[in-house]
């Protein structure tokens, strides 16, 4: 009879593969080959969870308070990057679940959990320095993350690196828009 891991492939034999799907149906796309540490990173993935309703509330603030001149090409952004963020919370929260956990939405303690901080600014310009710095925040603890994951899980690590190129792109543009500030 063949084992659960015949010693010449690195694959689970048909059978064994079957009767383990069938014994842990319960558990839906969570099997025994999901990293040990799950827990941990249902917590990690809750703090990225946290950090991007944080910027989503700092982004819609921006948008609805800038004023100025020059202000609309730029609470543009503050729009596009709040509802980008929003992306990036909604699959963190569908793949906490589907890693069999449930995502803090505590609004008591969002703030506390959150990487970034929920700094407003005075200014135009101080607006966007502080949105380039929750982007820098989040570039770094979704490095973090990723580096983590590593390839134990390949699915939760594609999602990060996904977000992560979407948060490179967003510093990049506060970035540009602060280089090229005209004014105060």
């Amino acid at each position: 009879m063949a084992t659960a891991k015949d010693t010449a492939t690195p694959f689970t034999d048909t059978a064994t593969l079957r009767a383990e799907a069938r014994k842990h149906i319960d558990q839906g796309p969570v099997t025994r080959n999901f990293p040990e540490d799950r827990e941990t990173i249902i917590a990690q993935l809750n703090k990225a969870l946290a950090t991007e309703w944080v910027c989503v509330l700092r982004y819609l603030r921006h948008y609805y308070v800038a004023d100025g001149l020059v202000s609309q090409p730029v609470k543009a952004h503050f729009l596009e990057h709040a509802n980008e963020e929003r992306g990036h919370a909604d699959k963190l929260a569908e793949r906490i679940v589907q890693l069999g956990g449930e995502p803090d939405l505590d609004p008591a303690t969002l703030t506390k959990r959150s990487h970034a901080e929920y700094q407003v600014g005075k200014t135009l310009k101080d607006m966007v320095r502080e949105d380039l710095i929750a982007e820098r925040i989040a570039v770094e603890s979704y490095r973090e993350l990723i580096a983590y994951v590593g390839d134990r899980d390949p699915t939760t690590r594609t999602m990060l690196e996904s977000i992560l190129a979407q948060e490179e792109d967003h510093a990049d543009e506060f970035r540009d828009l602060l280089e090229g500030w005209q004014g105060e």
